[in-house]
């Protein structure tokens, strides 16, 4: 099985989450990525050291570390001469940085007219608050997502994961693989940019355009779906189950499989709309009737007739779930911090090629003296390099 970005190198300047997700979604399906790294240390970030924890390592899988002091001279001349050759360049600076720094897509698009540079901000490139550091939790509730989170009344809720930072990445990727497949047929580079506030409200999604088109302010509906009604999270006797039953023939075939009949013939009840006005009556009415048996009982019997449901995992149970399993969704590879390294894998598969999991991430500064004895530097160069804090 080929693996579709084998003949692309990538060079990684990025840091913590938003740069990193982007990265790895070219390194594992295939890319050289050579991650470029501070003479300074190992990789850290405000809660300090990360290179042995679980998150640092699923994120820089299937990447070569080089140390590389930017600011010096010399080591701009060999960043510029791994650009003349690199297909990718991926940076997650604030705007002003890589410009103080010379290497912004001008810099390198001059040297290398076929490069793709592709810049995740916080905020944008360009804009008033283009130099405003982003955080995720921060462009959380400035997108929207915080103030449509959580129990209605309880206060702005973040989401349990980051996503701002994932999707940027995640969007930052797929701009590449467009300007890649652009590159085709043009034989041109180009500048792929997003922000962390760009991927924020991309994903407000039909709560957007509950406002700009609806002209309604969306708030919180805690664990009740906006509009599709009745969908919620349920009591049963012994937990809790999702169950989504919107649209009159799926709300018809709840109500028989969990032996509420009688549900359909409340005059409250027998619309949609009607069931919008009286959704906590309604619910009430449904999680009475769900407390009389077993999560396990009524998924089989909500699942047998076509009603969507589910458990309430938490993340272990996630993992120990058959269909999760089915789909191969951890890798194992060796690792000098875990024995073995348990990572995500990709969550899209192609008939006739493959992600995975070649190399574990990188320890500091690795591959440093492989890589430039590989842009043509003599052993003797690169103990110079060293010696004067280059490398």
């Amino acid at each position: 099985m080929r693996r579709p970005l084998s003949d692309i190198r990538v060079l990684d300047l990025t840091r913590v989450r938003s740069g990193p997700t982007a990265v790895r979604q070219l390194a594992d399906w295939g890319a050289d990525v050579i991650k470029i790294e501070s003479t300074a240390g190992p990789e850290a970030d405000l809660f300090g050291d990360l290179r042995g924890s679980s998150d640092f390592q699923n994120l820089q899988r299937n990447r070569r570390s080089c140390t590389l002091n930017l600011k010096s001279a010399e080591g701009l001349v060999i960043f510029k001469k791994m650009a003349e050759t690199a297909d990718v360049v991926v940076e997650n600076f604030r705007p002003d940085v890589k410009e103080r720094l010379g290497i912004d897509y001008p810099a390198l698009c001059a040297l290398n007219p076929r490069i793709i540079y592709a810049s995740i901000s916080g905020f944008g490139e360009d804009g008033p608050y283009r130099t405003r550091p982003g955080f995720d939790q921060v462009v959380q509730g400035m997108g929207g997502l915080m103030s449509i989170t959580g129990l209605p009344g309880q206060g702005p809720v973040r989401a349990g994961i980051p996503l701002a930072d994932l999707s940027a990445g995640l969007m930052a990727a797929q701009g590449i693989f467009l300007a890649l497949y652009d590159r085709e047929r043009t034989g041109e580079g180009q500048w792929v940019t997003t922000s962390l506030l760009q991927a924020q409200v991309f994903l407000l999604d039909f709560q957007a355009t509950r406002w700009l088109d609806d002209h309604q302010v969306p708030g919180q509906a805690g664990n009740n779906h906006p509009t599709n009604i009745p969908t919620g999270v349920f009591k049963t006797a012994d937990g809790y189950i999702n169950v989504a039953a919107s649209g009159q023939s799926m709300w018809e075939r709840m109500c028989h499989a969990i032996g509420g009949a009688e549900l359909l013939t409340d005059a409250r009840f027998a619309t949609p709309q009607l069931r919008s006005e009286h959704r906590d009556a309604l619910n009430a009415a449904i999680e009475s009737l769900l407390l009389r048996g077993s999560s396990a009982q009524w998924l089989e019997a909500l699942n047998r007739t076509g009603v969507p449901s589910g458990p309430i995992n938490t993340i272990d149970q996630v993992f120990a779930d058959p269909q999760v399993q089915h789909l191969e969704m951890v890798e194992e590879i060796a690792s000098p911090h875990y024995d073995p390294l348990r990572m995500v894998g990709q969550p899209f598969r192609l008939s006739n090629a493959e992600s995975g999991v070649r190399r574990r991430p990188p320890e500091w500064g690795e591959h440093t003296d492989e890589i430039l004895g590989s842009l043509g530097y003599s052993r003797e160069e690169v103990a110079g390099f060293r010696e004067r804090g280059v490398i």
